[in-house]
């Protein structure tokens, strides 16, 4: 009889606890899940200074500088807040090394090349070829983006020859939504106003191909943009994860032709995406200038996240300061 009424009174106890425990509400923004902690604390916002904040992401530690860096340059030259993230360290992007010692060299590379664009640099410690379109990194593209209080935040397309290019596409549409919902990562304020998202160029056609919402003129700047990029030795003088020890020349004159060639590229990559846009620039600038012009990035307008008319978007955008 006593173990019956010892054993009724524990069931009434924990009964009663869990009643009270499944009416109370939950605290708002009290505790964040626990995948939803932070890995730092450190606030990288802007100043509230009327400039824009313009954060754009790459896969690599050369992605954005090679999609973006004209524009991220003019950008910042009007004294507008721009970072560069390198989603993936690029520790495979090398034909002769890999691993950690790869991952500081592109590292520095990639700092030392935006610090002449004039933008922050930020490289994650995700390994290159391995990134995911998981919850973990969706927290930390949307952290990112609420940190920098993004006003324009630019990407790779979804579709894309590398994964990691089309994960990181995926990874920041699925931020353009979360990036104002105020329950994930509730260590980070969410967002007001939803930033304006945009993809960079390329010529992949299936299941739809690039179309060019602005096209900027980069005939001021692609001076900058080319020296910027030649100080990624790893990926451009030496080739890359597809390079070879047959690139590396073996004297002076050798070494001077090619760099002469790798420059060269840069500037027909500029000038092809000026001539294929043409029109667009010549709606942009006018028939005269835009005829002229003869380096050009091209974006396009992501269907997520704000949507700003021709003229709220021209105007974001260093259109006309030169």
């Amino acid at each position: 009889m006593t173990r019956r009424w010892l054993g009724l009174g524990l069931c009434l106890v924990l009964g009663f606890a869990i009643g009270a425990w499944w009416r109370e509400p939950a605290p708002i923004n009290q505790e964040a899940r626990a995948g939803d902690k932070p890995k730092s604390s450190k606030s990288q916002t802007p100043p509230r200074d009327g400039k824009l904040r313009i954060i754009a992401f790459g896969a690599h530690p050369d992605d954005c500088e090679l999609k973006v860096g004209g524009a991220g340059a003019k950008w910042a030259a009007q004294g507008h807040h721009v970072k560069f993230v390198s989603v993936t360290n690029g520790d495979i992007g090398h034909w002769r090394m890999a691993g950690g010692p790869l991952a500081l060299r592109r590292k520095a590379e990639v700092e030392k090349a935006d610090a002449m664009l004039g933008v922050h640099s930020h490289v994650l410690d995700i390994h290159d070829g391995e990134l995911e379109p998981n919850l973990e990194n969706r927290r930390t593209i949307t952290r990112l983006i609420r940190e920098w209080d993004a006003d324009i935040v630019l990407s790779h397309r979804p579709n894309d020859y590398h994964p990691d290019h089309r994960y990181t596409g995926v990874l920041v549409q699925d931020a353009a939504y979360m990036v104002a919902v105020p329950y994930i990562c509730p260590d980070v304020p969410p967002l007001k106003k939803n930033p304006v998202f945009l993809y960079y160029s390329d010529n992949f056609q299936r299941p739809n191909p690039f179309r060019a919402d602005v096209v900027i003129d980069l005939d001021d700047v692609i001076e900058k943009k080319v020296a910027a990029c030649e100080v990624m030795e790893s990926q451009f003088f030496e080739g890359g994860a597809l390079g070879s020890a047959d690139l590396i020349p073996k004297d002076g004159a050798g070494r001077e032709e090619r760099m002469r060639k790798v420059r060269q590229g840069f500037l027909d990559r500029a000038l092809g995406v000026a001539n294929k846009y043409r029109p667009k620039l010549i709606e942009i600038y006018g028939p005269d200038r835009g005829a002229k012009i003869q380096h050009a990035e091209a974006f396009e307008l992501c269907e997520y996240g704000s949507q700003p008319n021709a003229v709220a978007l021209r105007k974001m955008f260093p259109l006309f300061a030169n």
